[in-house]
C-alpha cells in the first residue's frame, strides 16, 4: 500500500517494521519496489545495540546471535543501507540514504536500535533541507548529445516517440510531455509507460508491445526510421513476450543515467536535461501520422456476456479525468492496454515484478493518498481497482483497512473462476489454477462496514454494466463500492494470450 502512495505522489513513503519477522514480511514488497523503481524509506526497529553486541538469543532472531543477517538480506534490494550504531554519525547516514532513495527512485533501509531512538544529536542540519536535486550533466557532454540527437531527428523521415516506465519513475514526465506536444510526432507508450502521456493529445497513438500492440501500432512503430525511446524497460510482460522488433540502428534511448544514440553510448548523461534542450532547440520535423486509438466497442455483437474485448474499451468510456486506476497482475494488467484514458489519469500497475495480490493493497495506499489530497488541497481523485478473484483472495483483508480508514475506492472484482493468467501460460484445466469461490461482495459487511457507508453490486450482463456506469451515485464514489463482475473462465485479452504463449514456449525450451 505504501508503494502505491509513493507511486501516486512520486515522492517518498516510509515503511516501518519490526526486526526479523516484521521486515521479512515486507521483503516481497521492497523487492517489488526495487524492481519497479519506487522510492520507499524502510525503517526497521531493532533490538538495542547492547543486545546486538552481546548476541543475546532474543525472540524474532535466528537463535544464533547474528543480528546482521536480515539487513544483509535487504542489501541487494536496497539502493542504500544505514544500519545505525552510533548517534554521532546517525544524522548524516539518514540524510544520505534519504537522498539516494529519491535520486535513484529505489528503496533504502534504515536499521534503528531501540536504545538510540531518544539519543540527543546535533540539530543544526535540520535547518538545511536535504539536497534532492539531480546532479547536473557535464555541460559539454550534454550539449554534444543534444546536437547528435537533433541531427538524427531532423534527418528522419517518419520518426516516432515511445514512452516507457522509467520516464515516470525518474520524473521525466514534464520534459516528455513538452517533447510530445511541441514535436507533434506520433507518440506511443509501452505498458509500463501507460499513464505518462496525455492520451487525449491528437498525436497519441496507443500501446506498443510488439505482437500485443493496439491496432495499427506495431506496423507504425516498427516501420519508423527513428524511435525516440524514453525510459525503456524491456521485460517479458512489457514487450508481450519479447516480441519488440526495434533495431538499435534506428533507436535513440533516453535513460536516467545514460543516453544511447544508435550504438554510441554516453554514460553519466541524464535524460531530463537532454530532453529539455532537445525541446528548446527543436525545429520543424518530418511527421507521418500514426493510428488513432478509440474506446469503441463492437456494437454488432448480440451477446450479453461481458467479455474482455468488450469491457476494457467500455471502461475507457466511463473513466474521468484525474482517476487513479490500479490493475492487478493478470487479465487486468493486459486488458488495460485497450483502454484509452481521459487526461490526467494515473495508472498504477506492477508489470515487471508481478506479485499476485499486489493491487488490492496498492488500492488501499492510493485511496489513502487520494483522501489526504482531497482534505489538504481539495483535489478529487476516484480510486479504481481492477483485480481478479484469485489475486483478490491473497490480500482481501486490505478491504478491512479501507473500511477502517473510511476510504472510498471503486473495486471491480473480475469473477472468472480462478487464475486465468496462469491458465493461459500452463494448465487451462489444472486444479492448481482453481480457487474456492467466495461470496466476495459479502466480505464488505463481514469486515465491519456499516449500513449506508458502502454499496455492493453483482454484474453479469453488459446491460447491467452499462446501467451501473450510468448511475450518478456510483460515479460520484461517495463511499466504498464493490462490484463483483462475471467474465468467462477461458476469456482473456489478446495481448495476454500472445504473451502467455511466448512464455509457455520459452519455458518448454528451457526444460528441453
Amino acid at each position: 500500500s505504501l508503494i502505491a502512495q509513493a507511486d501516486f505522489a512520486q515522492g517518498l513513503s516510509a515503511l516501518v517494521t519490526t526486526f526479523g519477522v516484521g521486515e521479512l514480511s515486507a521483503i516481497n514488497a521492497i523487492a517489488g519496489a526495487y524492481s519497479e523503481y519506487v522510492p520507499i524509506v524502510h525503517i526497521v526497529g531493532m533490538p538495542s545495540t547492547g543486545a546486538q553486541k552481546d548476541g543475546l538469543l532474543l525472540h524474532h532472531t535466528l537463535g544464533n546471535g547474528n543480528y546482521d543477517v536480515f539487513v544483509d538480506m535487504f542489501r541487494p534490494v536496497s539502493c542504500a543501507v544505514a544500519n545505525l550504531k552510533d548517534p554521532n554519525t546517525a544524522a548524516a547516514e539518514i540524510d544520505h540514504v534519504i537522498r539516494e532513495c529519491y535520486i535513484q527512485s529505489r528503496p533504502v533501509y534504515i536499521g534503528l536500535p531501540c536504545d538510540i531512538v531518544e539519543d540527543m544529536i546535533e540539530g543544526e542540519r535540520l535547518a538545511q533541507p536535504i539536497d534532492l536535486s539531480y546532479p547536473a550533466n557535464p555541460e559539454e557532454q550534454e550539449d554534444h548529445v543534444v546536437d547528435v540527437v537533433l541531427k538524427y531527428l531532423h534527418a528522419a523521415k517518419n520518426p516516432v516517440i515511445l514512452v516507457d516506465g522509467c520516464a515516470i519513475r525518474h520524473r521525466a514526465q514534464k520534459e516528455t510531455h513538452d517533447l510530445v506536444v511541441k514535436s507533434g510526432l506520433p507518440t506511443f507508450v509501452a505498458p509500463l509507460g501507460k499513464g505518462c502521456v496525455d492520451e487525449t493529445l491528437p498525436n497519441y497513438g496507443g500501446v506498443y508491445a510488439g505482437d500485443g500492440s493496439n491496432e495499427g501500432v506495431r506496423d507504425r512503430v516498427e516501420s519508423s526510421d527513428l524511435v525516440l525511446s524514453i525510459g525503456a524497460i524491456k521485460s517479458d510482460f512489457n514487450t508481450a513476450g519479447f516480441t519488440f522488433r526495434q533495431s538499435q540502428l534506428t533507436t535513440i534511448d533516453f535513460h536516467s543515467n545514460y543516453i544511447q544514440v544508435r550504438y554510441s553510448q554516453y554514460p553519466g548523461v541524464r535524460m531530463n536535461g537532454v530532453l529539455r534542450k532537445v525541446v528548446d532547440k527543436m525545429g520543424k520535423l518530418n511527421i507521418e501520422a500514426g493510428p488513432k486509438p478509440t474506446n469503441r466497442t463492437n456494437s454488432q455483437e448480440s451477446t450479453q456476456v461481458i467479455t474482455q474485448k468488450y469491457f476494457w474499451p467500455r471502461l475507457g468510456q466511463w473513466l474521468r479525468e484525474h482517476d487513479i486506476v490500479l490493475t492487478e497482475t493478470g487479465t487486468a494488467n493486459f486488458g488495460i492496454w485497450e483502454t484509452r484514458f481521459p487526461a490526467h489519469v494515473q495508472l498504477i500497475s506492477q508489470v515487471l515484478w508481478g506479485s499476485i495480490g499486489y493491487a488490492t493493497g496498492s488500492a488501499q495506499g492510493a485511496s489513502l493518498a487520494a483522501k489526504e489530497l482531497e482534505e489538504e488541497k481539495g483535489e478529487k481523485h476516484r480510486t479504481i481497482l481492477l483485480t481478479g478473484d484469485g489475486s483478490f483472495q491473497l490480500t482481501a483483508q486490505e478491504v478491512s483497512t479501507m473500511i477502517r480508514r473510511k476510504l472510498k475506492p471503486i473495486i471491480f472484482l473480475i469473477q472468472n473462476d480462478g487464475y486465468t493468467i496462469e491458465r493461459m501460460i500452463h494448465g487451462m484445466n489444472a486444479e492448481y489454477n482453481d480457487v474456492q469461490e467466495w461470496k466476495y461482495k459479502d466480505l464488505v459487511p463481514a469486515f465491519g462496514a456499516k449500513e449506508g457507508e458502502y454499496k455492493t453490486y453483482t454484474i453479469k450482463t453488459r446491460e447491467e454494466l452499462d446501467t451501473l456506469m450510468a448511475d450518478d451515485n456510483f460515479n460520484a464514489a461517495p463511499y466504498l463500492q464493490f462490484v463483483e463482475m462475471y467474465m468467462p473462465k477461458e476469456d482473456a485479452p489478446e495481448a495476454l494470450k500472445l504473451t502467455a504463449s511466448a512464455a509457455e514456449r520459452r519455458n518448454a525450451k528451457v526444460q528441453g
